[in-house]
């Protein structure tokens, strides 16, 4: 939060929110969110809450920053069916906030691309209010590959992760495993193990430039399009290569 302070000039006017993040699953606490809705009324901000995860908690009820005192009228949520819906390829989202703020959204989007295909328009108004036993389904089928892969990232030596609650990403640290290999280009891992295993996944150099004084290296797992036995057959397989010298 002292970062987020020290950056703000007379010339900011907005803050991208992106919680329940990808790719390490991060979520705020409610003591965090309150601070920023604080920050962001002090020095009437607004906020571009990104919420492409809110509904895929594993327990517990989600909470939006637009839902405290006083933020309402300066937020828009970006929202998707993406997730919740399974809906990727579809391509469909929404913008949700105040009038004023929709309308300008609304010329825009006209001139970028006119509209989404109608038939697309109406399966997102069936999915949203409509039976909620499909997206159910969804979030237990990614609950039970969760913790199978949380369950074979802990059993590989040098690895330590925690279960989180949101999302379908896992974000371990394999600085041991780096070492272990006397490597030092996370990339070079990512390239040997898929050679070795057969095994695919994203490295913390894939999301962005490093920050300063960063120095443990991190792998991005994502568990939405694969079962729980292939995760099983990964995972012993990315064992036995991450333990080998």
């Amino acid at each position: 939060m002292d970062a987020m302070r020290g950056a703000i000039t007379p010339k900011t006017r907005a803050l991208i929110y992106n919680n329940f993040q990808n790719p390490n699953s991060a979520e705020s606490s409610s003591e965090e969110m309150e601070e920023l809705a604080e920050l962001c009324i002090k020095n009437d901000l607004w906020v571009l809450s990104d919420e492409a995860y809110f509904e895929i908690q594993y327990s517990g009820t989600p909470k939006s920053i637009v839902s405290l005192p006083g933020m309402q009228e300066r937020s828009i949520i970006l929202y998707t069916c993406s997730k919740r819906f399974a809906m990727t390829g579809w391509r469909l989202g929404a913008a949700i906030g105040p009038k004023q703020a929709m309308d300008a959204f609304s010329k825009f989007n006209t001139n970028i691309e006119s509209c989404t295909a109608h038939f697309i328009q109406r399966s997102m108004i069936d999915v949203i209010g409509g039976d909620t036993s499909g997206p159910d389904a969804i979030l237990d089928e990614l609950r039970k590959r969760r913790d199978a892969t949380v369950e074979g990232l802990n059993a590989i030596d040098g690895i330590s992760i925690n279960t989180p609650n949101s999302t379908f990403y896992l974000f371990p640290n394999v600085t041991k495993i780096m070492e272990r290999k006397r490597l030092t280009d996370v990339n070079q891992l990512m390239t040997e193990a898929l050679t070795e295993t057969g095994v695919s996944f994203c490295t913390r150099k894939h999301f962005g430039r490093m920050l300063e004084n960063e120095t443990n290296q991190y792998l991005r797992f994502a568990y939405s399009g694969i079962s729980v036995e292939d995760i099983n057959e990964g995972m012993a397989k990315l064992k036995q290569y991450f333990e080998s010298a």
